[in-house]
């Protein structure tokens, strides 16, 4: 190789080195970019009937795999060059800080590969989707937060790279007591969504397409970042809460053990009406719906007011929607029958007087209800 280097260099002695220089960069650039196009379409069609994972694999790693080129022909390029100490230097500088952003960017693709190719064996469209809603959100939370550590130790390993950072480091590490409080305040909020989205993924009080009520809306997790969740609100809107609000606030989790719910249905009805025709009606009503999972239908009085008595409807279906449209469809044909069969047991105000009121009595009733 030496002897190689030096052949060059009397080839070329009777031209400037800065001429020369260019031209050894420029031209390791060029090869370096056709290396990897053949490289590129050689395994593109050699993964072309593989499985997902490795035509993934291909795909993202374009990218890397042009930068790693591009800096391994340029620090040939660098080796045989005729440059000047200082050029020199900075140029092997900057190839070492591509080839840590090679090494990073190559990991956090593979990570994201892994990830959606394991992700793909679990369906979030089920009818009962628990696991899969764990195991994804399990696994959305552990990528993000290897992801983040991955881009840390990156820019933290160029950066090192330079001098005077690593005599800050050294500084750094002698006063670590200060400067880890001084860092910990700093970087609170930080380190605290961190934190708790290692406890979310833990414990789980929240999966992806979970049914919640957080903050007085309704709504199903829609993405959990390392730092924040969206909760895509019944309407489209959405709503961004910080991890910690999860781990600090109550809220409620309608599908925490099972995407199955049993919806309600108050309705207020006369003392006349026929509790057990009404019974009846709400099981034909639920048998006839497609909505309904055939396990919960109960008819039941729960309360008396002074004028009506509250009947309480439960139905049960597979997950939130389908609960929701079921209440709905009860609510109106439940009204639909009463109003049809029943309709002097709608709720009603009585008004009873005296029948033997006196003509003055009478005649007061009559001028208070004019000034009313």
């Amino acid at each position: 190789m030496d002897r190689l280097i030096e052949e060059f260099h009397a080839y070329t002695a009777w031209l400037p080195n800065w001429l020369v220089s260019i031209g050894v960069i420029v031209a390791a650039f060029m090869v370096g970019l056709a290396i990897h196009r053949f490289t590129f379409r050689f395994l593109t069609r050699m993964v072309a009937n593989k499985d997902l994972f490795w035509r993934s694999l291909v795909s993202r790693g374009r990218r890397p795999m042009r930068l790693a080129v591009l800096t391994f022909t340029l620090s040939f390029a660098a080796t045989i060059a005729p440059l000047a100490e200082r050029p020199a230097e900075v140029i092997r500088h900057i190839l070492l800080i591509g080839f840590i952003l090679v090494l990073g960017w190559s990991a956090k693709a593979a990570l994201h590969i892994w990830m959606t190719v394991y992700l793909r064996r679990f369906k979030l469209d089920a009818e009962d989707n628990l696991l899969a809603r764990a195991h994804v959100t399990q696994s959305r939370i552990a990528e993000r937060i290897a992801g983040f550590m991955i881009v840390i130790i990156t820019v933290a390993a160029m950066l090192m790279t330079f001098p005077a950072v690593q005599q800050y480091g050294v500084s750094l590490f002698a006063s670590a007591g200060v400067a880890g409080i001084v860092l910990g305040l700093a970087l609170q909020p930080v380190l605290k969504n961190i934190f708790a989205g290692i406890q979310l993924a833990i414990t789980q009080p929240i999966r992806i397409d979970d049914a919640l009520i957080v903050e007085g809306e309704w709504g199903n997790v829609e993405e959990i970042t390392s730092t924040y969740v969206v909760v895509k609100l019944w309407d489209w809107r959405r709503m961004i809460l910080p991890l910690s609000y999860f781990i600090e606030n109550p809220f409620q989790n309608w599908t925490r053990e099972s995407s199955a719910l049993i919806g309600t249905v108050m309705i207020y009805l006369d003392y006349s009406v026929p509790v057990t025709v009404i019974r009846k009606k709400v099981e034909e009503i639920a048998a006839a719906s497609k909505l309904w999972d055939k396990r919960v239908v109960a008819v039941q009085v729960t309360d008396f007011k002074e004028n009506v008595m509250e009947i309480r409807i439960l139905v049960s279906a597979n997950n939130a929607p389908k609960t929701f449209d079921l209440r709905c469809e009860v609510r109106e044909k439940i009204i639909d029958f009463i109003q049809r069969e029943y309709p002097n047991s709608l709720p009603r105000v009585r008004a009873e007087g005296a029948a033997n009121l006196n003509g003055s009595a009478a005649d007061a009733v009559r001028q208070q209800a004019l000034q009313s």
